[in-house]
């Protein structure tokens, strides 16, 4: 008996072991992932937090099919939104897509992996001039691939500014900053996107002085121009104003390129009987950039890495330039942009025009309270 119950033991025992060692064979490879010992493999998903209305309809699905990665799409509508929600850690996202004075400041604060470059070969394609303006913010461009860049400038109704003021400075900030000349369109609506830094950039371009001051006599005289400004302004809205132009609800927008020209493209798909243009004043404006980085924390690395190569074809990024007109900063893709695209100077603008733009660049902390200060007495009217 004694000898039977050890083999019944023994052999129990020889089965736990083998039940122990089949799990930790199958924990392994499942983290390894490959059988040489290779890097983990990881999950078919990707999470991607990106400005909405940024991608053309197709982009993700093409992405989804040619590599069964599932892409997870969410939202936001300001880079303070995304700023918040990456501080706080463990955002789970995978790929952000920040303006380029915010991921400035939080490249220092490590919020960002180091990119990859041995896996986006599609590097290549991208305009040298684009990379070096970008390397401003990034520095040897170790860690954001640019999706779309574009200017900050004025958006106007053609026939209602005209028949409001028919010799409108429509080339020049007067246009917006002078109070005799803005009141003139108070009644058929004027409307200013809602970003802090990039709508202080452009009053100190304005006033003549240097987009990226951060001298607090500087910084309040922007204040004041903007208080100037606030009595004939019917709201701050960064996303409302392309459907309102488009409608003719409102006739005078300060806001992003692409913007105004999408609002442009509305009226006349939809037939609204409004004309819209866009116009970069002559005393200059900012020059922005948003683009791909990929969080610390990001749980799926190497996917972020196969999207943004994916991105970065130029069939790919063209067909989003087209949709949002944005430009894309990709030389490859000039060739699939559609020519009304291609050929606008406001989407494309000339060397002359290009030689006036300026970057929005990080500025420091107080400078950054004063401002916050100054846009909540803006944005409330007080």
């Amino acid at each position: 008996m004694f000898h039977r119950k050890l083999s019944v033991s023994s052999w129990c025992h020889r089965l736990l072991l083998t039940l122990i060692s089949a799990m930790l064979v199958t924990a392994c490879s499942q983290q390894r992932g490959t059988p040489d010992g290779g890097p983990p493999t990881e999950e078919k998903l990707l999470n991607l937090y990106i400005w909405s209305d940024y991608l053309a309809p197709d982009t993700i699905s093409n992405f989804e099919k040619q590599t069964g990665i599932q892409v997870e799409v969410s939202n936001y509508g300001s880079n303070e939104e995304l700023e918040a929600k990456l501080s706080s850690g463990h955002s789970g996202y995978d790929i952000v897509v920040p303006s380029a004075p915010f991921l400035e400041r939080q490249l220092k604060a490590g919020l960002y992996l180091a990119l990859d470059k041995s896996k986006l070969p599609n590097l290549k394609n991208m305009d040298p001039e684009i990379q070096r303006r970008l390397a401003q913010h990034d520095p040897q461009n170790a860690h954001a691939v640019l999706h779309m860049w574009g200017t900050g400038g004025i958006g106007y109704n053609v026939d209602k500014v005209k028949a409001a003021m028919p010799n409108a400075p429509l080339d020049s900030w007067a246009l917006i900053f002078d109070p005799e000349v803005v009141k003139n369109f108070q009644k058929c609506g004027i409307t200013v996107t809602d970003s802090a830094s990039e709508m202080y950039a452009m009053v100190l371009i304005a006033l003549g002085k240097n987009a990226n001051s951060q001298k607090p006599e500087d910084l309040a005289a922007a204040t004041d121009a903007l208080m100037r400004l606030r009595p004939f302004v019917r709201y701050v809205d960064t996303q409302r104003m392309i459907s309102d132009l488009a409608n003719g609800e409102v006739c005078l927008a300060v806001g992003y390129s692409g913007d105004i020209l999408q609002a442009a493209s509305r009226a006349k798909e939809n037939e609204t009987g409004q004309k819209v243009a866009y116009s970069i004043p002559k005393e200059g404006t900012i020059m922005w950039f948003d683009s791909y980085a990929i969080p610390a924390d990001a749980p799926h690395p190497g996917n972020a890495h196969q999207f943004i190569n994916y991105m970065l074809q130029p069939e790919v990024i063209a067909a989003v330039t087209n949709i949002v007109h944005y430009p894309n900063g990709n030389s490859a893709a000039r060739q699939f942009v559609s020519k009304e695209i291609l050929e606008d100077p406001s989407i494309y603008p000339p060397p002359e025009v290009m030689a006036k733009l300026v970057p929005v660049l990080a500025v420091s902390e107080e400078s950054t309270r004063l401002m916050t200060r100054g846009w909540q007495k803006f944005t409330t009217g007080h």
